[in-house]
């Protein structure tokens, strides 16, 4: 039974560290997602 559970957290650990491993969907890779950009809207203002 303890060989059992080692193997399990063995199998856990590599998941984990797969998981960490893995790039998220940004450019530049630093780890988080892109925030959307504000931009500037030019308005005509009424007369």
């Amino acid at each position: 039974m303890l060989e059992l559970s080692l193997l399990g957290l063995v199998f856990l650990v590599a998941g984990v560290l797969l998981w960490w491993s893995t790039d998220s969907d940004d450019d530049d890779s630093s780890g988080g997602l892109l925030q959307p950009a504000l931009v500037p809207v030019r308005v005509q203002p009424r007369r």
